[in-house]
């Protein structure tokens, strides 16, 4: 996904309005070997990319006053009750070193799940993205979290994810959940009447 940005030399609080005002956004590229570059954006471009899911966990290709670098989404702010984008912050990758990006996990086969057709469970996503380590080229746009197989009252955890090679999950402490299979107590007495 390439993006295209203007390199800036005012900065500043009323800079930052001026430009907001003229339909740009300001933001910064930082890491790497480089210095830290305030950049400039156009704000429809950047606001309408901000509501694509890869535009989150995806390397960018950042062309900056005709240069083209390797970014990652880092941080942005959007304004409390306008549809304004103030800041993006974005970080330079290396190709060469292992990045840890939180990508978004994608539910599928939920309907197809015994917990859903024979036990009338409701699937509870308990996790929406994942905390993956990788190289840059390795990065995948999403996980996908295959439900087909879950029973009711069963949990599905990172450890039974299949990750893309060459991807690994940052786990902080104990094998954590991602979806359970909820049974309702209306599903429980339905069953109970029947036996």
């Amino acid at each position: 996904m390439k993006v295209i940005a203007f390199a800036r030399k005012e900065q500043g609080t009323g800079a930052s309005r001026r430009l907001r005002n003229a339909g740009q956004t300001p933001g910064i590229i930082y890491g790497g070997t480089e210095a830290p570059v305030a950049i400039t954006l156009d704000h429809n471009a950047l606001y309408h990319a901000l509501k694509k899911e890869a535009f989150h966990s995806s390397i960018l290709d950042m062309e900056v006053d005709g240069k083209v670098q390797k970014v990652l989404l880092r941080d942005f702010q959007i304004h409390a009750y306008k549809q304004l984008v103030l800041h993006a912050d974005f970080q330079r990758v290396d190709p060469n070193k292992s990045i840890h990006v939180k990508v978004p996990l994608h539910f599928v086969n939920a309907e197809n799940s015994p917990a859903v057709k024979l036990g009338g469970a409701i699937i509870s996503h308990v996790a929406v993205e994942l905390d993956v380590s990788c190289l840059p080229a390795d990065l995948p746009e999403f996980v996908e979290v295959d439900l087909s197989k879950i029973e009711a009252g069963q949990s599905v955890h990172v450890s039974q994810l299949v990750l893309p090679k060459g991807v690994t999950a940052v786990v902080h402490g104990d094998d954590a959940t991602v979806a359970q299979a909820v049974v309702t107590a209306g599903a429980t007495s339905a069953e109970a009447e029947t036996k």
